[in-house]
């Protein structure tokens, strides 16, 4: 288990085994280990034994220590996973929920799952090959299933054109490419639907996965009223294609996934209806992006992680500009800037190894021997760590792009610089 520190002192073993009597008896906690990940939320693994040694898995979900989550999110998204529980969707069962002290912070117990939640093994790993095959009819299947729930009345309806829009306000409007995304969003809205339930992060990754298939549903900490095809926008957004080209979660077509949801007895979405909830989707994530770094900057919380993501904020800058004028950024992308194979110039300014060089050595030293020898939270962090010095010398080395380039270019400037590597998969149309 990573070290922990200050703030994330775990909840009383007793305390929390005592909470779960009511639900699966009398229990000792074993084992609660920090799961890597999670921007927002802390996660935990443990195990509840049983006085004849009987073990049963379980997953503790909280908000981290001094950032409280949103007032009554907590108490939507146990209700939210209990309904799809009871419905017969593939979701964990929610055994505690408490904004008390039992968990340390305002959290949630569930059942564990057993499975893959890492997109990037679900999508290469050759275990996982027919579950791609069927994955994106699943997905179409489940959504179908969730949102013909009856609607709870408690759960909040925003507006989404709205939200994004007040949210970029109070950054003060720092990307031009997020300004024109959303004046294309409020030009084009679609007739409204009946509300349904709405997943709100429905996602891979926040996926559970078996060779077979799809196991679970996972993280509904978003979940509120709104149109049945934001969930299915959301499943299409290039961020979680995580670098694979077939639009619907990296393994199928948007055609296979509205078929499949229809079938299931969803509502007819046109593909002209799901590209404008694409659109926002991708902005909803540039925005989220957005929050976090700020988070980080304002010092509201302090995060290699949160400082990390501010920089992918030009990738969803770059994938709107995919979904609104793809030709522009097929220029920009063929004529960004690309580093020198020369090498360093000799006497250096301040002497050797320059700048670039020694972030190259706590590059290696983080890569060969920090990332070897740990696991869990500090190793996601270590690697994390690592891209920022990446990203660091990138910068050193391509400098400053020229005053007159146009939107396009200054944004693959900047995606040259954050994460070069993102130009080379193109999304399917």
């Amino acid at each position: 288990m990573p070290p922990l520190t200050a703030g994330q002192a775990l909840p009383d073993g007793n305390e929390l085994a005592s909470s779960l009597r009511p639900s699966i008896g009398p229990v000792s906690v074993e084992g609660l280990t920090r799961l890597s990940g999670g921007a927002s939320k802390e996660t935990w693994a443990f195990d509840a034994v049983a006085a004849d040694g009987t073990r049963t898995g379980l997953i503790l979900r909280r908000d981290p220590p001094g950032r409280p989550g949103e007032p009554g999110a907590l108490d939507r998204e146990a209700a939210a996973l209990g309904l799809a529980h009871d419905a017969g969707l593939p979701v964990p069962e929610v055994l505690l929920h408490s904004a008390g002290p039992a968990l340390g912070t305002a959290g949630m117990v569930m059942r564990r799952v057993e499975g893959e939640t890492i997109a990037r093994k679900i999508l290469r790993d050759d275990a996982y090959a027919q579950a791609r095959k069927v994955l994106p009819g699943q997905l179409g299947q489940f959504a179908a299933r969730l949102h013909a729930l009856e609607l709870p009345a408690a759960l909040p309806q925003p507006d989404p054109v709205a939200t994004l829009r007040q949210q970029l306000d109070s950054f003060g409007r720092p990307s031009q490419v997020f300004g024109l995304a959303l004046a294309e969003l409020e030009r084009q809205q679609p007739p409204a639907r009946e509300p349904v339930i709405v997943h709100g992060d429905f996602r891979l990754g926040n996926l559970i996965a078996g060779p077979e298939g799809l196991r679970a549903v996972l993280d509904w900490e978003l979940t509120h009223a709104g149109s049945p095809a934001e969930d299915l926008g959301w499943l299409c957004v290039k961020a979680w294609r995580f670098g694979v080209e077939p639009p619907v979660a990296g393994m199928g077509s948007r055609e296979e996934l509205l078929a499949a949801y229809r079938a299931a007895g969803g509502a007819g979405i046109s593909l002209a209806e799901l590209h404008w909830w694409e659109i926002l989707g991708t902005l909803r994530w540039g925005v989220i992006c957005l929050s976090q770094a700020f988070a980080h900057l304002s010092g509201a919380h302090r995060s290699v992680e949160l400082a990390a993501i501010g920089r992918r904020v030009c990738e969803q800058e770059w994938d709107l500009l995919l979904l609104l004028d793809p030709d522009a950024a097929a220029a920009a992308a063929a004529a960004r800037p690309r580093p020198s194979s020369a090498p360093a110039a000799s006497p250096a300014m301040f002497g050797r190894p320059t700048a670039s060089e020694l972030l190259d050595a706590v590059r290696e030293y983080l890569t060969g021997s920090v990332l070897p020898g740990t696991s869990g939270q500090l190793a996601f962090h270590a690697r994390v760590a690592a891209n920022a010095l990446a990203i660091v010398a990138r910068e050193l080395e391509l400098g400053a792009f020229p005053a007159d380039v146009d939107l396009a270019g200054a944004v693959a400037a900047r995606l040259a610089v954050a994460n070069p590597k993102y130009f080379e998969t193109t999304p399917a149309r």
